[in-house]
């Protein structure tokens, strides 16, 4: 049986191995944030704990890496911009197989937001596997800002392992009005 102990993050890399003209820089910039020691930040990377693949893989041995850091896991953040595509590339599959075969939470990360107080509002901007998720309610998801405090306090708040009130019960959760504005969120 897998340790169930790493963060898998997820996001659209854009048909680009550049990180700069993909959401990768998102990734690049939570690493960053892991790393110092100003931060809040501090989670267990799943993708950390396999071997890397490489460009010229082929798909079954990238999904079978994929199938492996997610099982893992312990929560899956999706990270989704302005660039987020509704169906292209591996960011579905790994949605699937988070929600229907690991059962993993999601969290919900938008880049551009200070603040997220109605999620469905959002819904132009969900991958296709996450959208039809919601809609039939397998998804187990919060909502919140690509902010650092926010994705530290999902992240260390929302599990499989969670009970009680930190389990997700449903598709459009978010933090509260009063939540937000504690971390300056909401003026």
């Amino acid at each position: 049986m897998a340790y169930r102990n790493g963060t898998y993050v997820a996001f659209d890399g854009q048909a680009t191995t550049n990180p700069t003209q993909s959401d990768m820089k998102y990734y690049g910039l939570l690493q960053k944030w892991n790393k110092s020691n100003n931060s809040e930040l501090n989670f267990s990377d799943s993708h950390k704990k396999t071997y890397q693949v490489k460009d010229t893989s082929s798909k079954i041995t990238l999904q079978n890496r994929l199938l492996e850091r997610l099982n893992n896991s312990k929560n899956f953040l999706l990270i989704i911009s302005d660039d987020t595509n509704y169906d292209r590339g591996m960011l579905n599959f790994e949605i699937e197989k988070a929600v229907d075969k690991y059962q993993l939470p999601i969290i919900v990360a938008y880049t551009g937001f200070t603040s997220i107080l109605d999620p469905s509002q959002l819904s132009n901007r969900w991958p296709k596997s996450l959208a039809q998720r919601i809609k039939n309610g397998s998804a187990k998801c919060i909502h919140i800002p690509f902010k650092e405090r926010a994705i530290m306090s999902a992240i260390s708040q929302f599990s499989i392992h969670s009970t009680g009130n930190n389990r997700l019960t449903s598709s459009l959760n978010y933090y509260s009005r009063e939540v937000q504005k504690k971390w300056g969120y909401i003026q």
